[in-house]
């Protein structure tokens, strides 16, 4: 190798060497150190984030957990009791026919009210799973209580997971306990007093599942009592207020027999039709069918001139 070219090998060296120094630099011990401590509380907050959470969520799955039993023993009940009315009424049937309105009347109030547990239980369940589901995702991320800053002198155990229950949680059973009393109450002829608990379960529990339900009581009763321009409003309400709820169609049928009991049978018409092109293959259109037989204008034969 040349003399010029050995000269340039040590310059580039010294140049390399400088601009290598000026990269691993240390900072000062000012900036690392402050930025080790936002960092450590970084992480802090993050890990009492998750632990929160986990709380919070374990705290849900108990009342969760706690609501289904109670709604699989509430529905245990309403079948032990269906099957005690369905022998009374085959017994009553064979005595007395005034007897077997008032039998049947209550035997519709409990099988709605299985009907109505049946779907609440199914989407309890469904809720369970998920946080299930969701509790194992944050298992999964969350860092063991026993490794978790186990290196630091001063590290010590995880915070405890478990929370006390906030006194200010209702009680799950507050709303079933409102609407189940209203419900025998009316399948037993107290209007009165179910009218009276059936508004202040809408007062109290307007997002219910039961709301809906307890709307198209409310209109029942009116329709007993004979008052149909109030039983025709109480199941608009239910159409319009509560789409989705377990009495819709019932709703759509029995303002059609208000309309018809006030004479407005054109409307009452139409009413049917609707429920018929809804509702195909219920109970209620069934019945919808009969009465569009029935209120139909019959055609007359044609005659042929003599």
């Amino acid at each position: 190798m040349s003399r010029k070219g050995t000269v340039a090998l040590v310059v580039a060296a010294v140049f390399l060497g400088a601009f290598a120094g000026q990269l691993i630099a240390p900072q000062p011990a000012s900036a690392v150190a402050r930025e080790i401590i936002e960092l450590q509380q970084s992480v802090a907050q993050l890990l009492q984030g998750q632990q929160d959470m986990r709380s919070a969520m374990d705290q849900r799955l108990a009342e969760l957990r706690t609501l289904v039993n109670q709604s699989l023993d509430s529905e245990n009940r309403v079948n032990n009791q269906m099957g005690a009315l369905q022998k009374t009424f085959q017994d009553a049937q064979a005595n007395t026919g005034a007897r077997v309105d008032t039998l049947a009347t209550q035997s519709q109030g409990l099988s709605d009210n299985m009907q109505d547990m049946q779907a609440r239980v199914g989407k309890l369940s469904q809720q369970l799973t998920d946080i299930q589901n969701l509790l194992q995702s944050i298992d999964a991320k969350l860092p063991g209580s026993s490794t978790a800053g186990g290196g630091g002198a001063g590290a010590g155990s995880a915070p405890p997971t478990s929370m006390a229950q906030p006194p200010s949680v209702p009680s799950p059973i507050s709303s079933d306990t409102l609407y189940q009393n209203a419900l025998r109450d009316f399948s037993s002829g107290r209007n009165d007093l179910a009218r009276q608990e059936f508004g202040d379960f809408l007062k109290n529990f307007p997002s219910s599942d039961l709301a809906g339900n307890a709307q198209f009581y409310l209109g029942e009763i009116s329709y007993a009592q004979g008052d149909y321009p109030n039983a025709m409003a109480a199941y608009d309400l239910v159409l319009v207020n509560y789409p989705k709820s377990f009495k819709i169609a019932a709703a759509s049928l029995k303002k059609g027999e208000a309309m018809l009991a006030t004479g407005q049978k054109a409307s009452a018409l139409r009413q049917f039709r609707t429920v018929v092109s809804k509702f195909p293959g219920t109970d209620e259109a069934r019945r919808a069918e009969a009465h569009v037989r029935e209120l139909s204008p019959r055609v007359p034969a044609a005659t042929t001139p003599h």
